[in-house]
């Protein structure tokens, strides 16, 4: 008898509970809960402070299309982050389809106990390998953010904030990002 494991596939996916998040990575099939309210905050909040200036334009630059929780179909892997950006000129038009295949140029992962270590191994090497530009690491209860740039295919560390500091990350860097408006209450 073979000691390899079966690897996941859609059809696992979809036997996931409504009330959990199913991913597939590296051939493996991960059910986390879905974030607790100091997670979905941050990540909301985020992607309202990004969404406006970049995805709408509104007092920003625009020229980016921002999504919460979408599903990227990245090589074999089947991933959900907390929020994805991608430039306008690689993608132009949203497309019509339950997920996405092209790669975006920036991705947030919100960090909770459960995902945690997921988020920071497993899921930071495909974000690599699909070659997703900028990186995002948020971790409400340590009220962190940590900025990854790829660099060839390996993750280089721009900067790590804490508290209530105001930063100019990447690729966002016009925008003076106030981290106390993610961990509000």
């Amino acid at each position: 008898m073979s000691g390899s494991k079966r690897r996941a596939t859609y059809e696992d996916l979809e036997t996931v509970p409504q009330n959990r998040v199913g991913e597939i990575v590296d051939g493996e099939l991960y059910v986390s809960p879905l974030p607790a309210l100091p997670q979905a905050r941050a990540a909301y909040r985020l992607g309202t402070l990004i969404g406006r200036p970049f995805d709408l334009g509104e007092g920003g630059p625009g020229g980016w299309v921002i999504l919460l929780k979408p599903e990227l179909h990245l090589g074999d892997d089947a991933l959900v982050p907390d929020l994805v950006g991608w430039c306008r000129e690689r993608m132009p038009e949203m497309p019509h389809t339950a997920a996405f295949t092209l790669a975006p140029d920036w991705v947030c992962e919100v960090l909770s106990p459960s995902t945690a270590v997921l988020d920071r191994e497993k899921k930071m090497k495909a974000y690599a390998r699909e070659g997703v530009s900028h990186l995002w690491l948020v971790d409400p209860l340590q009220q962190s953010l940590e900025v990854y740039r790829l660099e060839g295919r390996r993750w280089n560390r721009q900067g790590h904030w804490s508290g209530e500091s105001t930063v100019h990350a990447e690729p966002f860097a016009v925008l003076p990002l106030k981290l106390a408006m993610l961990w509000e209450r």
